[in-house]
């Protein structure tokens, strides 16, 4: 019997949001590829978001948004959409997180989120 697993997909992590055209906004991703459900970080300098990074000076040590899609910045800069608002609540078990942050360092990060009024649970 073939075994099947799912991926992660455009959306999966969002439990609730109240309104997707006030939650959700076209971003620009400066660099990476990047699944749903990453946390990004906005960089001051350009605007642009890339992965929340916890150990950056630049901004993206701020979590501000959740990824909705996939988006590959790998060549240059790449349009996509995010949950950069609340009231929305997110499944903190399809959150992505680049490289290998620390209990505190995603706590820090769930309230930054809650402070832009998207609920971690």
């Amino acid at each position: 019997m073939t075994t099947l697993t799912e991926t992660t997909h455009a959306g999966g992590f969002l439990v609730w949001e109240a309104f997707r055209d006030y939650t959700r906004e076209t971003i620009t991703v400066a660099t990476g590829t990047l699944e749903p459900g990453t946390v990004l970080g906005r960089i001051t300098a350009s605007g642009k978001y890339a992965a929340h990074d916890p150990a950056a000076v630049d901004g993206t040590e701020t979590a501000g948004a959740v990824l909705w899609g996939k988006a590959d910045a790998s060549g240059g800069d790449t349009l996509a959409v995010a949950v950069v608002r609340g009231p929305a609540i997110v499944n903190r078990h399809d959150l992505v997180f680049a490289g290998t942050p620390s209990e505190a360092e995603i706590a820090a990060a769930h309230a930054a989120l809650l402070g832009a009024g998207i609920l971690v649970r």
